[in-house]
Parts: structure tokens; sequence; C-alpha cells
């Protein structure tokens, strides 16, 4: 059963009209919302906890919030982690202590947006709250919690994950604005082709209703407004502005971030930090990234790169914007202006491969530990080799599991450091790293 919908609300933009009301207008994260899931569990048993919603943009994380408080009853409070404050925290906590916990009703809902922006002392702020049931806490983050939400509040938050709609979603988000929308069900609308509305939105329900608001308003007068991959494309690059307004192109720009610094263009690298600086992204988010591409992309062509990078993670944590800009673009900079290789990425996904495949291969006696008389008995430990003991502190010793003996994961690339580290592993390893 559809929700009736506010008419003062027909000209705020699509989006925003076309927020589901109940919990079965919600579109997608069946493995939340679905029949004998647990949130649909929760909201039909009305005991509420305290919970984080992890997942990308535009997939009803904001939505979800509301529509349990809605459902269930409880009072409704919304921050955004960008703005508010710990007086802002505290103010709504107090007001919840007075009101209607301590009248006998419910815990009022306190939704916080981009959670992962609060500081350590706006989420202590939240702590004693949340653990005595004053609030129930919902949390909102494109970010993964675990790095960036205290653990002793993430130990009170169960932590669920949402995910990119599906294109059946979609179109589902698609049909239902052409049919309901106040506005758009007035006009002589034809879908002809869908594979651009559903590629440029990504995933995110947000973005599909605002490039289908930008093509209709960019077609107004005409009848039938008709909707094809050339009319959106077209319409996109007409509009990149309003297209881009409030990180719309995120995932553009950050990839074009990261291929930018592993294609060694320091320039374009900066370009695109500061495109991403200028439109609000975080800070921490962005030397997130740069700590992965090290990893990746720089790797043991220069080691020194991995350590430069989470100094510069932890530097940008301890002062903030406008001056982290600074230590982002020196390690940038630094990044995009080094050797590359991803041997150690290669080789861990390598080894990831095989032990899926294979979870079996037992290690080796004598490479066990014998912490008891019986497990000496049985042979652990016996016949292991202390590299130290031997020349060189190395001795010829297979560590690998019987069946996986020879199996080479490691591939030394061409690169001043590894070209080292080749020649010591070819003088210990013959038979696994022939000279070449």
């Amino acid at each position: 059963m559809e929700a009736k919908r506010n008419p003062a609300t027909s000209y705020a933009p699509l989006p925003e009209r076309m927020r589901p009301q109940t919990i079965d207008e919600y579109v997608g994260q069946q493995h939340l919302v679905g029949k004998g899931q647990i949130l649909r569990n929760m909201l039909e048993s009305g005991n509420m906890s305290s919970f984080i919603l992890w997942g990308p943009p535009g997939v009803g994380k904001t939505t979800l919030a509301s529509i349990m408080a809605k459902t269930l009853g409880r009072e409704f409070y919304a921050l955004s982690a960008i703005s508010a404050g710990v007086k802002d925290v505290r103010d709504i906590i107090e007001t919840a202590r007075k009101g209607s916990l301590f009248a006998g009703g419910s815990a009022p809902v306190l939704f916080i947006d981009e959670i992962h922006r609060f500081s350590k002392s706006q989420q202590d702020a939240l702590l004693g709250a949340v653990e005595q049931g004053v609030v129930i806490l919902i949390g909102a983050t494109t970010e993964n919690p675990s790095f960036e939400v205290i653990t002793p509040l993430l130990s009170r938050c169960q932590v669920y994950v949402l995910r990119s709609l599906e294109p059946a979603d979609l179109q589902i988000l698609l049909d239902r604005a052409l049919k309901d929308d106040p506005i758009l069900r007035e006009l002589d609308i034809k879908v002809t082709e869908t594979e651009a509305l559903m590629r440029q939105s990504g995933g995110d329900a947000r973005k599909l209703l605002n490039i289908l608001e930008i093509v209709v308003d960019a077609c107004a007068g005409q009848s039938p407004i008709v909707i094809d991959n050339a009319t959106v494309s077209r319409c996109l690059q007409e509009n990149v502005a309003i297209y881009d307004k409030g990180g719309e192109l995120h995932y553009d720009i950050i990839s074009a971030f990261i291929k930018s610094v592993r294609g060694s263009d320091p320039n374009a690298a900066v370009y695109y930090m500061a495109r991403m600086l200028d439109g609000g992204e975080d800070p921490l988010f962005i030397a997130r990234r740069l700590c992965i591409l090290a990893a990746e992309d720089v790797g043991l062509a220069n080691p020194n790169a991995l350590l430069l990078a989470n100094s510069c993670f932890q530097i940008v944590h301890s002062i903030g914007m406008p001056e982290a800009r600074i230590p982002l673009s020196e390690c940038a900079i630094y990044l995009a202006s080094s050797p590359k290789s991803n041997s150690a990425y290669l080789a861990i996904d390598s080894a990831l491969a095989m032990v899926k495949e294979d979870k079996t291969a037992p290690v080796p006696l004598y490479l066990r530990n014998a912490p008891t008389s019986l497990m000496k008995d049985l042979g652990y430990s016996d016949g292991y080799k202390y590299a130290h003991d031997f020349p060189g502190h190395f001795t010829d010793l297979e560590f690998m599991p019987e069946k996986l003996s020879g199996k080479v994961f490691y591939e030394p690339q061409p690169n001043r450091h590894e070209d080292s580290l080749a020649s010591y592993l070819q003088a210990c390893w013959p038979k696994y790293y022939p000279k070449k």
C-alpha cells in the first residue's frame, strides 16, 4: 500500500519527493529488510537496538533510519557529522533524558549521518547515552566503521552492510517516479533506453533520480519527452556543474586520481586531489587511498612509500583541513613519482586463490609447535632447523606443505629495490628463483 505524500514537498528535488515512507516501499537491501531478515524482525518485534549502516551513497541509509523510527513510533533526531558539534549531541541527549524515556515512553532515535567524520570527543559524548539506552543510535557511513568509530561505541552497535542497488531495483524506482511523482506523471515521458541511466547511476538511487530530473528539465517543452541513451549522455555533458554538485562524480574523480598516481603522473594526481578537496571530500578518505596505493601500486619498488603514506594519514588525522592539503599533496606527488611494482599485491592474491582452492594442505610436522610431551612424541617440531644457527642465517628447509612444494607466489619485478631482493632469493632458493 502506497503511503500518501505531502503535497507541500512537490517542488523538492525528485529524490526527496520520492523518498519511501514505509518499509514496504523501500527498495533494495532485502538481505536486511526482507521477510525474516534482521531489520524487518526488529520492526515486527518492536525491539530496536543501536546499529550502524555502512554502504555507498544513495542506497537508502537515511531513508531506512527514518522509516524504522517512524514505524516504531519513536522520536527521530537527525544530525550531520559534518556540521554538528559535541553541544548538539549533548543537547539531544539531555532532551531525551527529560522527555519520553523518563515519562514511560521509548528511547528516541538519534540518526547521525557520516558518523565516520565525528571526532573521538564527539563519539565519547554519545557513549554513555547509548550504553544506558537513553537514545537508540543509528549511524550512517560510507567508510569502514572499524577505522573511524571508537571501539567502545562500535562494540555497542551492530554493523549492517548496505549494497549498491541492482539494475532491477533502479528500474523499480524509475517506474515508480514516472508513475507516482506529482510532477512527472503529468508529463508525456517515454523511456526507450535505460542503459545510460543505469550506468551513470552506478547503483545509487539518489543519482538515478537526479539524472532523471536533469534530463526532464533539459527537455522541458517537448512532447513527448523521449529518454534514450543519447539524450541522457547529452544532458549530463551540458549539466556537469549540476551533476557534480555534492560529490555526484565522487567515484569518477577518485578513480582518475588512483589511476593518475598508478600511472606516475604527479600533475594529474594533484589536480584530481584538488577536485576532491574542493568538493568537500573527507581528507582522511584520500589519505587512506594513498596508503592503499603505496602498498598496491608502489609496493616493493619503494617500501618507504608505505611509511610515508601512513605518516601522511596520521598527520592529516591530527591537523585537519586546510593544512592537511599540504601533506596530502606531498604524499601524492611522492607516490606518483616513485617506481611502481604490484608484486606484493599479486603474491597475496595468488596465495589467497590457492587457499580457496584447497584449505587442507597440512603444515609439515617439523614446522609445528610442540608445547606438550604428546606433541613431541608425535614428531611435532622434530627436524626443524633454526635459521640463525647456520651460515648466512639461512638453511635450505622446505617450508611449504608437501603438496605445494615448489609453488612460487612472489615474483620480483624489475626495479632497483626488487633487483636486490631477487639476488638474495636466487642465492637462497636457486631452484625456485633461477638467475635470468
